[in-house]
């Protein structure tokens, strides 16, 4: 049985007002793991845009061409 299966069974164990509880952590999990993912992609997308322009800085001072 899988870690997912053996939660599942557990939660059907309890009660309706625990599993609203389970349901609310769940939910913040993902939030959290939604945003830590949002926050990896802007400051990947940042480090494009300084990269970007350092190579049009360099492209217009005629370092390097297209």
């Amino acid at each position: 049985m899988t870690v997912y299966d053996q939660t599942i069974a557990k939660i059907r164990q309890l009660p309706e007002s625990l599993v609203q509880e389970v349901n609310d952590f769940v939910e913040y999990l993902l939030m959290k793991h939604n945003r830590e993912l949002l926050e990896i992609a802007e400051s990947d997308f940042s480090d494009y845009l300084t990269n970007l322009e350092d190579y049009e800085e360099r492209l217009a001072r005629g370092e390097i061409q297209w």
